[in-house]
């Protein structure tokens, strides 16, 4: 049994321990190898894509990295599975359109809006996801 003066020290000095061990993972994984977020390559066609990703609320139907809506696929790595032609005939397709009986709206962009999406999603394809090549969706069985 620990006196109270063998317990206080015990706590401290565990506390301390901790604490520099915790600062020391989180300069590490701040630290430039460790980087994983590809944040330099943003350019302003991927700022712009962004942008008409959140102005028409995609998130509100499909996922990007996981975090979204469940209702339409996971865009994350779309680049990598469908490739850009399909992506821009999707953006760009005047009618709405049922894949799998899921509806997807009609938004019609032009060509600068649909290039400036694709290069986002493109950036989004390139984040280094710790190996994990494609998140998928929980509702989604291919998630194509």
């Amino acid at each position: 049994m620990l006196s109270k003066k063998q317990a206080r020290a015990f706590f401290l000095g565990g506390t301390v321990v901790t604490f520099l061990i915790f600062i020391g993972l989180t300069i590490f994984s701040f630290s430039k190898p460790q980087d994983q977020s590809n944040y330099g390559d943003i350019t302003e066609a991927v700022v712009r894509g962004k942008k008409i990703w959140e102005d028409n609320n995609c998130m509100g139907c499909h996922t990007l990295m996981g975090e979204g809506a469940y209702y339409a696929p996971e865009l994350t790595k779309v680049i990598d599975r469908r490739g850009k032609g399909y992506i821009k005939a999707v953006l760009m397709t005047p009618v709405p359109w049922s894949p799998r009986g899921r509806k997807m709206v009609a938004y019609g962009f032009s060509e600068e809006e649909t290039s400036d999406l694709i290069a986002f999603f493109d950036w989004i394809d390139d984040i280094d996801l710790n190996g994990f090549d494609r998140v998928v969706s929980p509702l989604s069985k291919d998630n194509n």
